[in-house]
């Protein structure tokens, strides 16, 4: 749904009559958001026991819309906050996840901030921009890839700040949903996970789950 009322808005300007409104102009993405391109740390700081801080690598741990836990590292390097736009840089590139919480980005990942308080229109632009990102796979090499120029570079429309206050007030709030709802499975999955080798051995049995 958000997707939807994004490319309404900002692709297809349906509540303006299918035009541009005025003052609305074509930018790039360093004009309306940071981005952090990932350093891998050394590999000897790279652990699954959770000591340290979480490390992510590439896409490989991207999951429908947050990222899985499974590395950790005593030595981060390049650093993404909480609700950054995660995006692969390296084959295939323009994958996208959020960031969860604070982590450590690996070099086949980049982190994108809002640099004016619009996080979700950013994650959404985002989105929008997978065709242009396509671009950078293969592209006549056997392996895609961008770099931060490039990233930097990336076309973007930027509409007026009352359009993309509005967009942010609809939209935040979804995005805030299907986060409550991911963390409520993962409480759920925990669950499961402790659950269910008790009950296949015997120790726990379906009546003491029940009564609890």
């Amino acid at each position: 749904m958000a997707q939807a009322i994004f490319k309404s808005w900002f692709v297809d300007f349906e509540p303006w009559g299918g035009v541009m409104p005025e003052g609305w102009r074509e930018g790039t993405l360093s004009e309306i958001a940071n981005v952090t391109m990932g350093q891998s740390p050394d590999g000897k700081s790279y652990n699954e026991d959770g000591i340290g801080t979480v490390f992510y690598q590439g896409r490989a741990e991207f999951g429908s819309r947050f990222p899985t836990r499974r590395l950790f590292t005593t030595e981060p390097k390049r650093m993404a906050a909480k609700g950054d736009a995660l995006m692969s840089v390296r084959a295939p590139v323009g994958d996208l996840n959020v960031a969860f919480e604070s982590c450590c980005l690996g070099r086949g990942l980049a982190a994108i901030q809002s640099n004016g308080n619009a996080q979700s229109f950013i994650l959404y632009t985002m989105f929008a921009l997978k065709q242009t990102l396509d671009m950078f796979n293969g592209e006549g090499t056997v392996f895609g890839s961008i770099n931060k120029t490039d990233m930097a570079s990336l076309p973007v429309l930027i509409p007026a700040d009352g359009a993309i206050r509005r967009f942010e007030e609809l939209v935040r709030p979804m995005d805030a949903t299907i986060e409550a709802n991911y963390v409520e499975s993962c409480h759920l999955q925990a669950s499961r996970d402790s659950l269910l080798p008790r009950l296949m051995s015997g120790e726990l049995l379906v009546t003491d789950v029940t009564a609890k």
